[in-house]
């Protein structure tokens, strides 16, 4: 490693670090031992409510939420041409270097990167008893957002790991379709993205439990309890959290895309959007 990219890693680092650790300070005298293997990985496409969830369910007591831990999110596309032990084995220890050094490994840790739906199989291989959570959202409510944000169109800039936005190809590309990905509009890159990444984050079924967005959002006391059961966990103060959740966005693809990027998200994702029910 470059002087210039360990400098990079420690801002990586740093900035995680200084996020989480108030709460550490704050709450005190869990098991660590016991904290540290029941990790909670919240994973699902971007803006389909992973941060919403991944809140949630680090506020509860015992519980605390990493975030999107940058240093996993800078390294997840290196780590799916790694072999899976060879992933798992970096992946924890750099989710460990996070809890030491943010003095939260007295609690029960929620990791929410999106991206690490690609390397779900990693990480259950590096956490036996983790429990992934998946939330998946309407692709064509995801679609709506993510034009909004504009990160698969012509936005400059970069995100807050150093990636560059725009049409380029992406990591999670079909490797023989990159030239199309690059080539095609926005809506279907962005109906491309949901289907890979919801794809991807089902690759570990057994850990896995599946919550819709639209189901915390019409009854949020009734998802607390089936996440709660899931995680050993007492469901009322998860209940309140969950009743944050912002419904109005539900269906907006009915107003907001227009009829040829309904086609484009059809085109891309329809069996998908099928299969998982959404009509």
């Amino acid at each position: 490693m470059s002087a210039l990219d360990a400098i990079r890693q420690a801002g990586l680092y740093g900035r995680t670090v200084a996020r989480v650790a108030p709460r550490g300070f704050r709450e005190r005298g869990g098991d660590p031992a016991l904290a540290t293997e029941r990790i909670v990985f919240v994973v699902g496409s971007p803006r389909s409510g992973t941060t919403f969830l991944a809140g949630a369910v680090g506020s509860q007591p015992g519980f605390v939420d990493l975030g999107e831990v940058r240093p996993v999110k800078a390294n997840i596309a290196r780590w799916t041409t790694l072999p899976e032990s060879d992933a798992a084995d970096e992946l924890r220890s750099t989710l460990e270097r996070i809890r030491l050094l943010g003095f939260v490994r007295d609690l029960r840790p929620v990791e929410q990167t999106p991206e690490l739906s690609f390397v779900v199989r990693a990480a259950v291989r590096a956490y036996p008893r983790a429990t992934v959570l998946h939330i998946v959202r309407d692709g064509r409510d995801v679609v709506c957002s993510l034009l909004e944000r504009g990160w698969l169109g012509k936005r400059e800039g970069r995100d807050d790991v150093g990636h560059v936005y725009g049409t380029h190809s992406r990591s999670w590309v079909e490797p023989e379709r990159r030239e199309e990905f690059t080539g095609a509009r926005e809506a279907t890159r962005a109906a491309w993205a949901w289907r890979r990444y919801v794809t991807a984050a089902r690759a570990a079924p057994e850990q896995t439990f599946e919550i819709r967005y639209e189901e915390i959002a019409a009854d949020p006391r009734a998802a607390a309890e089936r996440i709660a059961g899931r995680l050993e966990t007492d469901p009322a103060p998860l209940a309140e959290a969950l009743g944050a959740v912002h419904s109005r966005s539900i269906g907006r693809w009915r107003q907001d895309l227009t009829a040829e990027q309904v086609e484009d998200v059809e085109r891309e994702a329809g069996a998908l959007l099928r299969e998982l029910g959404y009509d």
